[in-house]
Order: C-alpha cells, then sequence, then structure tokens
C-alpha cells in the first residue's frame, strides 16, 4: 500500500473521529444511528494512522505530497 494521505487530510479525520466519539459517550448520539457513526469514526482513525484511504486509490486521489 503506498501512502496516499496528507498531514491535514489525517488531523480532520481525527478531529471527527474525536468529536463522534465525545458524542455518542456522552449519550447525544445513540442506536443504530450512534453504531454506525462509531464504527465510521474507528475507520477513520485507522486509516489516518496507516495513511492509506482504500477509497482514494480506485480514483487516483492523493492528498499527501508526491515526490519527485
Amino acid at each position: 500500500m503506498k501512502k496516499n494521505m496528507g498531514t491535514a487530510d489525517k488531523v480532520i479525520r481525527l478531529i471527527i473521529a474525536a468529536v463522534v466519539a465525545y458524542l455518542y459517550f456522552s449519550g447525544i448520539i445513540s442506536g443504530t444511528l450512534g453504531i454506525v457513526l462509531v464504527v465510521l469514526a474507528a475507520v477513520f482513525v485507522l486509516t489516518s494512522l496507516i495513511s492509506f484511504c482504500p477509497l482514494y486509490a480506485p480514483f487516483g486521489i492523493k492528498t499527501c505530497k508526491t515526490e519527485n
């Protein structure tokens, strides 16, 4: 897997995941929607840690700096 996520993309995903986690664990969101959002947040954290988004690959999207 080649890196296809830049720093800004990773930070934004981690912030979104933190907000979703806060909303879920404080009880603001719950039920099926809460579970779906927590799973999505977990995917955001995982993709941020490995710097690779599988959905970017088929479309050729790269948010990281290119090497010359």
